[in-house]
């Protein structure tokens, strides 16, 4: 598969070859919401908690002598059966959520889901990304610049419903609307960047950005291509994801 690469203003340098072991893998769905299932699962920590007796403060006398109230026998206040002690069979913090996932099925899911974005040409090339400072604005420039050369636009459920209700006087106006990319401002697409190396600039420059992550191509996950909708790749980051997950 030959895919376009682009500079940062959009403009196309070059075309490179993707590994078809990589970016062209029969989808599999079923396998792929099993690694997804496993490491959503790995990634949950039990938050319910009860405490046990050992747990509930108090009990250190017997609560009333043993013969002569006329009361139920008692050793200590931390029975379940008191006010304020411990609780039978209730959730615990001990609790273990992890799944086991091979390591071939894991990679396996992985080559399929980037194998997805490529073809669904949802991967971006670029041939470097990176920046001078730790500086939002400029990444939103940077991004709003590549997807407007590019000609992508954002069209949401809720526009292609007004779409198909609207008459053509409003179509066009729609359609007008839609081509305004604004170069300054909010950068509306749920976009994965995949960094070769450790980048800090760019990586605290995506914090503030809602729908936009950058993570290292040797950390890249299932369920991070599965939530970003683009996937922008400097062409360094290949090498990287070949040498780390090609073995």
């Amino acid at each position: 598969m030959k895919y376009s690469v682009y500079n940062k203003l959009g403009e196309k340098v070059k075309e490179v070859e993707l590994n078809p072991a990589v970016f062209e893998v029969p989808v599999k769905e079923e396998l792929v919401h099993q690694v997804l299932v496993a490491q959503e699962a790995n990634a949950r920590k039990p938050l319910a908690h009860t405490k046990q007796r050992g747990e509930v403060r108090g009990g250190g006398r017997k609560p009333h002598r043993q013969k002569g109230t006329g009361r139920a026998r008692a050793g200590s206040n931390r029975s379940p059966l008191w006010k304020g002690g411990a609780i039978t069979f209730g959730p615990t913090k001990d609790r273990n959520f992890a799944k086991k996932i091979n390591k071939k099925m894991k990679r396996k899911a992985l080559f399929m889901t980037l194998s997805d974005k490529a073809t669904e040409k949802l991967l971006i090339l670029v041939d470097e990304l990176k920046l001078d400072e730790v500086k939002t604005k400029k990444l939103v420039v940077v991004m709003n610049g590549l997807f407007e050369k590019l000609e992508i636009k954002k069209l949401d459920n809720q526009e292609i419903k007004e779409d198909k209700k609207a008459s053509a006087k409003s179509k066009t106006l729609a359609d007008e609307k839609k081509q305004k990319t604004p170069i300054n401002g909010k950068f509306e697409f749920k976009t994965l960047i995949v960094l070769p190396g450790s980048d800090q600039n760019l990586v605290k420059s995506s914090n503030n950005l809602s729908k936009v992550k950058a993570v290292r191509a040797d950390s890249l996950n299932v369920k991070d291509i599965l939530n970003y909708e683009w996937l922008v790749v400097p062409v360094e980051s290949l090498e990287v994801i070949e040498k780390t997950y090609l073995k």
